[in-house]
């Protein structure tokens, strides 16, 4: 049993792979940045391996057309109208200006809405990117719009949708592993999340969300179970949670999960330039010490 159970967001899946070999690989590559973390929160002993809650191949079969299967998503261009209206709001409440001359947001140019937010004079998380961050921002933005989509794909022919089946089998890895920390990173805490609510006899000490975007408005007003009076609910098996998003993390916006879910501790954290990976938060000493103290 795995007393670390990683739950993986968009743009993982493994072509050529079963289910159990992506889930090695992925857990596999992990490690190393999870054990980077583990030394600077003072861990002497041996790391512990992680086991990945793997569930990418569920998603490829509906992933919309024009989404890579693996790899990077593509850019702004292969969003249509409802999605380009959708990520302009995202930006926007990320922090970007909107011209005062634009009567509709839909009509915003995206990448400059994206630039806006790098400026070094205007730009909320400027002073903290390199060059190349804007190619970055849009393939995060168009990734979760891509991946939403997917997830929340209608049931197929046999009744049973990929959200249901995504999570059965991160239901399934949690009741084998019975792991005392479950880490969920992007896409995977909405997963994680409502996998729990649908699985209450799943315990877990120790919930770990990385980059969650549980509060960005095209995830948070699809939620099963929703938000009721504008408040989420905690899993009834979940006894901690702690969110963790680094500071200029597009994908996790608004910021602070605490202002809407039940959570206990809401840090912030800075991994520079890669704002939003997995093995970033994983090599990061803050998420580190919110998993040391379960794993005694």
């Amino acid at each position: 049993m795995a007393r670390v159970v990683l739950v993986h967001g968009m743009w993982n899946f493994v072509p050529g792979a079963g289910a159990e070999e992506a889930a090695g690989e992925k857990a596999a590559a992990a490690r190393p940045y999870l054990a980077q973390g583990m030394r600077k929160a003072g861990l002497t002993g041996p790391v512990p391996e992680p086991a990945m809650a793997y569930y990418a191949d569920l998603l490829d079969r509906v992933r919309p057309a024009g989404a890579q299967a693996a790899g990077a998503p593509p850019g702004f261009e292969a969003l249509s109208e409802p999605e380009r209206e959708v990520a302009a709001q995202w930006l926007v409440a990320a922090g970007a200006p909107v011209p005062p001359q634009l009567q509709n947001i839909a009509v915003a140019p995206l990448r400059q809405l994206v630039g806006w937010l790098v400026d070094d004079r205007t730009g909320p998380i400027a002073r903290r990117l390199r060059d190349g961050i804007v190619g970055r921002l849009e393939r995060a933005v168009v990734g979760v719009l891509h991946e939403v989509r997917a997830y929340t794909a209608a049931p197929d022919g046999a009744g049973s949708g990929p959200r249901v089946l995504v999570r059965e089998r991160v239901a399934e890895v949690i009741r084998r592993e019975r792991p005392q920390v479950v880490v969920a990173h992007s896409l995977g805490s909405v997963v994680a999340y409502e996998t729990l609510h649908a699985h209450p006899d799943l315990e877990v000490p120790q919930l770990v969300t990385i980059g969650s975007p549980l509060r960005l408005p095209v995830l948070a007003d699809r939620l099963d179970p929703g938000l009721r009076g504008g408040r989420g609910a905690r899993p009834p098996g979940v006894r901690h949670w702690t969110n963790i998003a680094d500071v200029g993390d597009l994908v996790a916006v608004p910021p602070k999960l605490a202002d809407v879910f039940p959570v206990d501790q809401d840090e912030s954290v800075d991994n520079g330039i890669d704002f939003h990976g997995l093995h970033s938060y994983l090599a990061n000493g803050l998420t580190a010490l919110a998993v040391l103290p379960y794993l005694s």
